[in-house]
């Protein structure tokens, strides 16, 4: 298990959020969305918080954390990239924009750079298959993209 302890404040907020669904385990899923929101992620604390107030194992929390890919265990960035993946943009490139950003920013996808500024991810499809390949920086989408345009986004994205 992991060695983070939780501030107080997430701890009461999490438990708060529990409270607020009754602690009944049919909620499993609401919880862990709105407590996601607090820290941006699910560490194994806040999951065994969890498991403790639905009076459930905490073995039951974590799976359903590691089967649905909307929730994460490791921080994220501040400036999420999500490249998509679906047919449309990966014939039309969408894997080489995904090699160039892991190049550009030495990380692969479901990492986080070092200074918690960016983490990649894939997508399946964004919507926007008429602007292939896409990509995203947190909500902002960025279409007809080629691999040379990444570094110039990438410099241009501040905190």
């Amino acid at each position: 298990m992991s060695e983070i302890k939780l501030a107080c404040s997430v701890v009461e907020e999490t438990e708060k959020i529990c409270d607020k669904y009754g602690n009944q385990p049919g909620e499993l899923i609401n919880i862990l969305h709105e407590a996601q929101s607090i820290a941006g992620y699910l560490p194994e604390e806040m999951q065994r918080i969890i498991a403790r107030k639905l009076g459930i194992p905490a073995s039951r929390v974590y799976g359903v954390v590691t089967f649905y890919s909307f929730f994460t265990m490791a921080p994220k960035g501040r400036h999420p990239i999500s490249v998509c993946l679906g047919t449309a943009c990966y014939v039309r490139g969408g894997d080489k924009l995904l090699e160039e950003i892991e190049r550009s920013l030495n990380i692969e996808v479901g990492q986080t750079t070092p200074d918690g500024k960016f983490s990649l991810d894939c997508l399946r499809c964004v919507g926007a298959c008429g602007l292939a390949p896409v990509m995203m920086i947190g909500e902002k989408v960025y279409g007809r993209l080629q691999p040379q345009d990444i570094r110039k986004i990438l410099a241009e994205t501040e905190d």
